[in-house]
């Protein structure tokens, strides 16, 4: 196969406690990933102790118009969005803004009184008053009663997909999605268990609120410009076009289907509704210098995003228990037994509850097109993978790689 292969690397990986011959077997991973024709590419990235060991990318960005992937390829990575809105709100919590168990209600006064359905259909359901209002802290952690319209797993889904409750595609501004979601039974009461939500979403608007700031700008005046992200916007402009990868998913004969234009995509023109949830695109060097900041204790070349407690907080376990115990994910490859979440971040709790190769402590999250990442602050280590696949749950990639991360450890 001809790929780009050790591009970016900035030290030998015996050099952090890595063995080049056991990363190697990354390679045979993505090459029969790629070459069987069950993704249209793969890239990663390991780093440790701040170097880049394991750099390479195979497959095509494009396969109608032949592109190989590069080491500057851009991806969505949608729900990789969530940490960068994450640390944007956790700014504003640094700044004395609210409190973690302050209700929503005190800046956004249509998500007080709110109801949670107990039955029947999408026309015509029962539901109970809240027994106390959504806090910062719930949405943090998706544990506010919210939930997600693409899952179709619960009548209240259906609500969403029928009152244009969706940040990716709605043509109006934040606010008004967000005013749309408020009018919306929960699907359970605040606190009490835990549905992946446009939750995320919900704490863009209120980044814009409480600063007084577009969250777009936001995002990118105080977090995305001092990383030094520069590949890393809410669309691509015309000139980096030539760089961004098709989106594919599975077509009814097992084979790849192109779902997204890179030549025709939404991503391509400025929109006025920016996704905390999952509107961003990015390139693996990128999204290592968020990585970076977050193992740096919230510090990055001399530029402190958050402060150490600040991250220390975010990066522990804020459920009762594990995610599993607070209710099974819906849409995920994964079971979660083991693993917890943070504010902002899944958190493992027990690597052999989880079954999961790893520490307790690390800290992750993956994007709807099958792309993830993890931190370890225990080996000081980061892993950046990147693909365009949906949905993320078509293949057990991100656990496999996780194994053959760990296991060149030495």
């Amino acid at each position: 196969m001809n790929d780009a292969q050790n591009t970016g690397m900035s030290a030998r990986a015996e050099d952090v406690g890595l063995s080049t011959e056991r990363l190697a077997r990354i390679d045979g991973w993505m090459d029969q990933w790629v070459d069987s024709g069950r993704l249209p590419c793969a890239q990663v990235r390991v780093m440790r102790h701040g170097q880049i060991v394991y750099a390479r990318e195979c497959g095509h960005a494009d396969i109608a118009r032949g592109a190989r992937v590069a080491a500057d390829t851009m991806f969505r990575i949608y729900s990789m969005t969530k940490p960068l809105t994450s640390t944007a709100i956790m700014m504003l919590y640094e700044e004395g803004r609210f409190q973690l168990d302050d209700p929503i209600s005190r800046f956004l006064p249509h998500f007080a009184n709110m109801r949670v359905y107990t039955g029947g259909s999408r026309g015509k359901f029962d539901s109970v008053p809240a027994v106390r209002d959504i806090t910062f802290r719930d949405l943090l952690t998706h544990t506010s009663g919210l939930t997600y319209g693409f899952m179709q797993a619960h009548p209240v889904d259906g609500m969403y997909l029928d009152t244009g409750v969706d940040f990716q595609s709605a043509d109006a501004t934040l606010g008004q999605v967000v005013e749309r979601l408020a009018k919306l039974p929960l699907i359970a009461q605040p606190g009490e268990a835990w549905n992946y939500s446009v939750a995320t979403d919900v704490l863009g608007h209120l980044v814009e609120v409480i600063s007084g700031q577009n969250f777009g700008d936001f995002l990118r005046e105080r977090v995305i410009g001092p990383l030094g992200m520069t590949d890393t916007d809410f669309y691509v402009p015309t000139e980096k076009l030539g760089r961004f990868a098709a989106n594919y998913a599975l077509g009814g004969d097992g084979a790849l289907m192109q779902v997204d234009d890179p030549l025709d995509s939404r991503y391509g023109t400025k929109r006025e509704l920016c996704s905390g949830g999952g509107g961003l695109v990015s390139t693996s060097a990128d999204y290592l210098r968020f990585c970076r900041m977050m193992l740096g204790q919230g510090a990055f070349e001399g530029t402190r995003l958050l402060g150490r407690k600040t991250v220390e907080l975010m990066t522990a376990n804020h459920l009762r228990g594990d995610m599993a115990a607070m209710g099974q994910a819906r849409f995920s490859e994964s079971s979660y037994e083991g693993v917890g979440f943070g504010l902002g971040f899944s958190v493992t709790l027990d690597p052999a509850r989880a079954q999961l190769l790893g520490s307790a402590g690390e800290y992750a999250w993956g994007g709807a097109a099958s792309t993830a990442f993890w931190i370890d602050p225990v080996e000081d280590m980061a892993v950046v993978l990147m693909t365009q696949l949906s949905p993320s749950s078509t293949y057990p990639i991100r656990r496999e790689l996780r194994v053959l991360t760990y296991q060149a450890l030495v």
